[in-house]
């Protein structure tokens, strides 16, 4: 199976999706001035204490305050809380963590009003981020992950991955942590980490603590709380630490920035394959030319059809996912219902594990597969959810097939799910139901070249238009668009976008920035 990693960065937002042997399985967007993200650690302050829930809330600058319960302090809760204080304490140098003194773990049956009080200090770290009304998820258990390795602050444990079979490498990874593991540290070591040697661990072990050492400096200089002491990876490249591995075929980004990015983390984790990150230099928007939005159209909607004729609906609430699997039309002439009940659960499976990748979905998922008798089938579908599942990166759990032909799915949530609407609200009349004649859409075009050449004195740009416009627009010999080159100059270019509707437009400057029409829009 063969990976490629398509990277859309535009200036409000960076939009990545994964191929796996050309099928779109994960697909993320993120605004470029998103503030919030897992991983992040803040400097907070105790607003309010819940000992009905054993919990309380934290400013940590978002509008919401942050969840924080008792149990998700982690044990090391007191250590880490003297050290602060302590840094905070001396502005003038940062104390050494090996001389660090280690306080008693913290009970797991304790009270939080024991613990913490209003106004208190915290330094904490998002596990979740805001999902719908409720604020960020915290945990009070630091870490800083890396590639191959965890760091975490105050646990002097050496884990390793139990995804790691053979005995005698986790034996061999544990020794060689142990021997450069810094005092006052724990490590868990990843899957990834499997084979590599002292040397690269060693390097990523040294990036992980200077981290944390800059995460106190920002806490120690901080005159006004709530701070952010550490922000986590970019989109970007927090999905390629996750998922990178040496199958992929290629990593393609459409902007410059975000390419020596990625090329220089891919350079930093896996110098043999920074070769396969590329700049995407097309015309064409780059996930029109690689079939990711034709992709996205057939697979984000309410209706996600599959092979022969069948679909699934997927439904979101507050509470749970539901998905219904249809049959549709399908006819393959199989001899009973039973066999043809199976055979689309079969497929439908399939695309059920896709789609919980693809969406990100995440909480409780319920699944109303068609109806079968024979207890044969219903364990065969069991076993090939559970298969499929696997390469699954987010924690997960299936059920058996209830007696009412539901399967119950929980699976880890971090962040919202992807939901978007691939349905076109038509851009001219937003939905009224009347527009003017399309006929004058190409006069409506050329007037807002006029305006962008004449006014703004922009002489070269691109127009991106619906694939159908296009084909009006640069049809015969002597064309709508030669005649617009010939009175405005060669800088003007007409490019097709699968993304725009039939009479949606975008211009956009030789920068990649959008050109503003928006005071021109009543004109249409």
């Amino acid at each position: 199976m063969t990976s490629e990693l398509i990277i859309d960065a535009q200036p409000k937002e960076v939009t990545i999706a994964l191929l796996e042997d050309q099928k779109l399985v994960e697909f993320q967007k993120e605004g470029q001035d998103s503030k919030y993200s897992v991983g992040n650690i803040y400097a907070g302050k105790v607003k309010k204490i819940m000992p009905a829930l054993n919990a309380c809330f934290v400013d940590v600058g978002h509008e919401r305050e942050a969840f924080l319960h008792y149990q998700d302090l982690g044990t090391h809760f007191l250590s880490l809380e003297k050290y602060v204080k302590q840094v905070v304490s001396d502005r003038r140098k940062l104390a050494p963590m090996a001389k660090a003194v280690v306080q008693s773990k913290l009970e797991k049956t304790g009270s939080i009003q024991d613990v913490l009080e209003l106004g208190q200090e915290v330094m904490v770290q998002i596990t979740k981020e805001p999902i719908n009304t409720k604020g960020p998820r915290l945990t009070g258990e630091i870490s800083f992950a890396g590639r191959y390795l965890v760091l975490i602050p105050f646990d002097e444990k050496v884990n390793v991955s139990s995804k790691i079979k053979s005995k005698e490498e986790r034996a061999r990874l544990k020794q060689l942590i142990q021997s450069i593991r810094p005092r006052n540290f724990g490590v868990i070591v990843r899957t990834v980490a499997e084979g590599k040697r002292a040397a690269e661990l060693n390097n990523e072990m040294s990036m992980l603590v200077e981290s944390w050492n800059d995460c106190l400096v920002k806490v120690q200089k901080a005159t006004s709380l709530p701070v952010l002491a550490h922000e986590e990876t970019g989109r970007t490249v927090s999905m390629l630490r996750d998922l990178f591995n040496p199958s992929y075929e290629s990593i393609q980004v459409n902007n410059e920035d975000v390419y020596k990015e990625v090329k220089k983390y891919v350079g930093l984790i896996a110098p043999e394959c920074e070769s396969i990150v590329k700049l995407y230099k097309g015309n064409a928007p780059i996930f029109d030319n690689f079939g990711v939005t034709k992709q996205m159209k057939s697979g984000l909607g309410r209706t996600v059809s599959f092979k022969h004729g069948a679909y699934l609906i997927i439904e979101h609430t507050e509470a749970l996912h539901v998905v219904d699997v249809n049959s549709g039309n399908r006819n393959r002439g199989l001899d009973s219902q039973e066999e043809n009940a199976f055979v689309v659960n079969m497929e439908a499976a399939e695309e059920l594990a896709r789609q919980l990748r693809l969406r990100d979905m995440g909480g409780i998922i319920v699944v109303d597969f068609i109806d079968m008798d024979s207890a044969e089938h219903r364990q065969k579908l069991y076993e090939q959810m559970t298969l499929l599942m696997k390469g699954d990166r987010a924690k997960h759990n299936i059920l058996p097939l209830s007696k009412f032909g539901l399967m119950q799915i929980t699976r880890q949530r971090v962040r919202p799910a992807m939901d978007m609407h691939v349905e076109e609200v038509c851009p001219t009349c937003l939905g009224k139901g009347s527009i003017k004649s399309s006929i004058l859409f190409t006069d409506t075009l050329e007037r807002k070249i006029d305006y962008i050449v004449n006014n703004l004195g922009q002489k070269k740009f691109k127009l991106y238009v619906n694939p159908y416009v296009e084909a009006f627009i640069t049809k015969g010999l002597f064309s709508l668009y030669l005649r617009w080159q010939m009175t405005y100059g060669f800088g003007v270019k007409v490019y097709p976008s699968q993304q725009l509707g039939f009479l949606q437009y975008k211009f956009v400057d030789p920068k990649g920035n959008d050109i503003d029409m928006t005071e021109e829009v009543e004109d249409l």
